[in-house]
Order: C-alpha cells, then structure tokens, then sequence
C-alpha cells in the first residue's frame, strides 16, 4: 500500500494510547534539526490522525502541529497529516462512523514528496501497533511498509512490561527492525518499585536498549520544548538509527 522510505527515518510507535508518543517524536524531529545548525531539512508525518479540532480552514491534528513547531517543517499541514478524523477513536472507527474511508494513496503522496525534500523524516504512528486503520491494516502494517527501525515509547508504570514486551514481538515476528524503547513520563520525584525496575527489565526480556528515560511533563502543549526534554534526548546519536542501511534487530 505505501512504498518504501527512500531516505534516512524513524517510526514511532507506542505500547497504548496517550503515551507521549507525540512529545518524543517531536523531541526527536528537534533534535535532527539542532544537530543541524537549523539548517537541516527534517520532514514529520502523522499520516491519520484522530481527534482533530476544527479550525477555519478544516479539520486540523494538533499533534501534526506540534510537530511540524518541532522540527521547523516548511511543508503544509495537510501534507504532514493527510488524513484527519474528528471524534477520538481507533482510525477505523472514525472513518466508518464519518463515511469517509481512509485514503491510502494520498498518505504515500505526503510521504515521497515530503521526501524527495527532505534529509530525515520523524514517522508517527497512531495509537498502539495494532490498533485498525481501516478494515484490513493496522499501525503494524504501517510500519512494515515504511521499514523504518522504531522507537517503542513505553510507560514507566506497573503493567508496562507486558504492554512492552508484546509490543516487541509483534514487531518482531513481522520483520520490523527495532531500534529500541523510550520511556516517557517517569516520576523522577517519587518512583516507585515498578518504575525503578521496568528499564532493566525491559531491556533483559525484550532484549533491545533503553535509549532514553524521559521525565513527565504534563503540562507540555507547544515548543520550545523544556531541558527535562531535549537532555535525556541529546544523549543519544539518533542518526545512527536512522541511517537507511541500519537495522537495528
């Protein structure tokens, strides 16, 4: 359905909804772009998104916003996130319950154009690894199409190893390379058994590294994005994931 990503990227994916996957991306899209003296040319893309607000112009995804602030993008939001739905549901619900069916052939439009000029592209994906896009594909089916090695964003809570560790092998046993696992929104003020043990425990049974432990900020909504953010995701070499002929796993 979607060609290949012709030039260096990552996907991010997530264990559940309402991860921060978002955030992530976006720090790491800012990243590549500092990396560059700003003068690197660094595409996002949220091909669907859910819950979009309207505005005067239509629908638009704030997420595809946050990005686009995140990495400098000069490309239009609609190129950016091609397929809009209003009410916050799995992609496949809200195209059944809009009557407006998802229309892959404009995704992979977005996507080679934005690409032919651009350095790096920063891919999100839309909820967990197998929520529906439509009647046939999920997120899952995104991400073997694009080949892209991915970031995991992971909760650090009781209960994430499970979420983590299926999300890993689903990846896994689909052939998708897996650069690692990011966990967003840890407690550096009161963390618990679970959050001080999930990282390492992670890493041993799933058997990928952490890249980065990243701090809750709740409150976040736009760029410039805080010191809490971008220091944890300066501390590693994104590049060396992203680079095409890599395959992590």
């Amino acid at each position: 359905m979607l060609h290949p990503i012709p030039i260096p990227g990552l996907f991010i994916t997530a264990t559940d909804t309402d991860v921060g996957k978002t955030v992530i991306a976006g720090a790491i899209a800012n990243y590549f772009l500092r990396q560059g003296g700003g003068s690197a040319r660094i595409a996002v893309s949220k091909p669907v998104a859910t819950g979009c607000v309207h505005r005067r112009e239509g629908l638009v995804s704030e997420d595809a916003e946050f990005l686009a602030s995140c990495a400098d993008a000069h490309f239009p939001l609609d190129l950016i996130c091609p397929q809009r739905y209003r009410e916050p549901l799995a992609p496949a619900v809200a195209a059944d319950r809009a009557a407006q069916p998802l229309d892959w052939n404009a995704i992979d439009r977005s996507l080679q154009l934005m690409s032919r000029d651009s350095d790096v592209i920063i891919v999100e994906g839309v909820g967990g690894i197998l929520v529906p896009i439509d009647k046939e594909h999920t997120t899952l089916d995104l991400a073997k199409w694009l080949n892209l090695p991915t970031i995991i964003v992971a909760r650090p809570n009781l209960g994430t190893l499970n979420h983590t560790l299926l999300t890993i092998e689903t990846l896994r046993r689909a052939g998708v390379p897996i650069a690692g696992v990011v966990i967003n929104r840890y407690p550096t003020d009161t963390p618990g058994t679970a959050e001080e043990t999930n990282p390492r425990y992670i890493e041993k049974y799933g058997k990928v590294p952490i890249l980065a432990i990243v701090p809750n900020e709740p409150t976040l909504k736009r760029p410039p994005l805080p010191e809490s953010i971008t220091s944890p995701i300066d501390m590693v070499d994104w590049s060396r994931f992203a680079a095409p002929t890599r395959n992590p796993t």
